[in-house]
Formats: C-alpha cells, sequence, structure tokens
C-alpha cells in the first residue's frame, strides 16, 4: 500500500509500545522518516532497537507533558527533518476505572490534565514546523468513550469528550493548511488489558479464552480485541495525502461496538 509517505517527516508521541510504536512501524514501512517520543529511557531504547530506521528514525526520551521537553523535542525533531513536520500524532494516556463517588478531586484533575495536555502541549509545540509543511496533519488517539461514555470509567469519558470537541474545534481553526482527524477506539490489546489477564483469577484460563470472554462481556461484533496494528493502519490513512479532503472527521476503530448513530 502506497500512500504518499515517502520522504515526508512524521512525529509519533507515545512511540514506544502499543499503537503508537506500530504507527511508528509503518510508517517507516511507507517509507517516512519518523521522530517517537516517550518518558521511559528502556522502553525508548527499546523500541528503538525494535524499528531500527537507521537515519529515517529518531527516537528521544520526553514526557508529553512536560513543556520543556515538548518543546525541546520539537527543537530536535526540526533539526534533523530540516524544519518541518508533515504529520503528528499525538498518542498517550490509557484510561481510568472509576464512578463518580470513586473519582477524587486530585484524580479528576490527573485525568483531565493528561488527557487534555498530551494534545495541547505537543499541538503548541509543532505547530510552527506543521505549518512550514507542504499538505499537514494532525491525528489524536481518542476512545470511543468520546461519544459513549460508561458511568464506571466517568472521569476519562468526560476527558475524552472534551478531547474530541477541542480537536474538532482545531480542524476549523487550522484549517485551510492542517488537516485535523482523530480516531475512536474501542477495546485494542494493550498493556492494560495484558496486565488484567494476568491478574485473572482463573490462571487455568488460557489468553485466547480470556480475551473472548472479555470480548462477549463487552458485546463486541466482531468478537475480540483490535491489534494495535489496526488502529496503526487508521492513523495512516487519516494522516497521508490519500485523505486530503477529510478533516474534522473521526474514524471508529472499535470492533462495531458502538451503540450510537
Amino acid at each position: 500500500m502506497n500512500l504518499g509517505y515517502a520522504g515526508r517527516i512524521a512525529v509519533v508521541t507515545g512511540g514506544t509500545s502499543g499503537i503508537g510504536l506500530e504507527t511508528a512501524r509503518l510508517l517507516l514501512a511507507e517509507g517516512a522518516r519518523v521522530a517517537i517520543c516517550g518518558r521511559d529511557p528502556a522502553r525508548l531504547e527499546a523500541a528503538r532497537a525494535e524499528l531500527g530506521g537507521d537515519d529515517n528514525l529518531l527516537a528521544q526520551n520526553c514526557d508529553v507533558l512536560n513543556r520543556e521537553q515538548v518543546t525541546a523535542f520539537a527543537q530536535a525533531v526540526a533539526d534533523w527533518g530540516g524544519g518541518a513536520v508533515d504529520l503528528l500524532v499525538n498518542n498517550a494516556g490509557q484510561g481510568r476505572v472509576s464512578t463518580f463517588a470513586e473519582t477524587t478531586d486530585d484524580a479528576w484533575h490527573e485525568e483531565l490534565e493528561l488527557k487534555f495536555f498530551s494534545q495541547i502541549t505537543p499541538l503548541r509545540a509543532f505547530r510552527p514546523l506543521l505549518d512550514r509543511a507542504k499538505s499537514p496533519a494532525i491525528v489524536g488517539v481518542n476512545s470511543l468513550l468520546a461519544l459513549q461514555p460508561e458511568s464506571h470509567m466517568v472521569c476519562t469519558s468526560a476527558a475524552r469528550a472534551g478531547v474530541q470537541s477541542l480537536l474538532k474545534s482545531l480542524a476549523t481553526e487550522f484549517a485551510p493548511h492542517i488537516r485535523v482527524n482523530s480516531i475512536l477506539l474501542g477495546l485494542v490489546d494493550s498493556g492494560q488489558w495484558q496486565r488484567r489477564f494476568a491478574a485473572r483469577e482463573n490462571k487455568a484460563q488460557t489468553r485466547e479464552e480470556w480475551y473472548g470472554d472479555l470480548a462477549r462481556k463487552k458485546g463486541i461484533p466482531l468478537g475480540r480485541l483490535g491489534r494495535p496494528e489496526e488502529p496503526a493502519r487508521a492513523i495512516l490513512f487519516l494522516g497521508s495525502p490519500a485523505a486530503s479532503y477529510v478533516t474534522g472527521a473521526s474514524l471508529e476503530v472499535s470492533g462495531g461496538v458502538s451503540r450510537h448513530i
């Protein structure tokens, strides 16, 4: 599949595992030059070794909530890539399981800061580099919770809805030069679900059996969790020249679990 990424500069936050890592892998395979960041130096080095990429890969330690670190990362990308960025993929943060009664004020502040500023801080830092590109794009990785909230994840649901509103607004504000789209995730196999599998009550239950039961309990029509490369493919499409007339859109990658119209 040729999506026109050859020679383009792409930035993927949270690029050391899961969807971010798979997105970086696919972008490199498409001929892009890719910059990734992550908070954990060991995981960052492991991702660098796994991806290879040579001169086509830049990996830098960076906390997306730390403005100084993100600014330094953007400067490093500018120096490495020639001063422009064609694609920014904002991918950070996992869900918080708690009801309203269980969620403290500190937890609300922490969750809202993570979900909003993991988008806002990179957007501010990389906006000048996106402005210099010929046909730049932003893809925000969000959750189906933005449109279909769950009471046991009340804090994350509210934050995700706010992020979706933000991205929709930016699609108008940044037009016509920068396209802004998002993907809305259902259940995707990740470290979070792998940890829950490891903590399962029935240790005799295999991974396939446990994941199958989970998919049935969650009512996923396709009968399984998503694989990280599946949302990664959606990100590549939305960020590519192939989606040149798509902005302000959200693409569900959920196995059909959504119930809204």
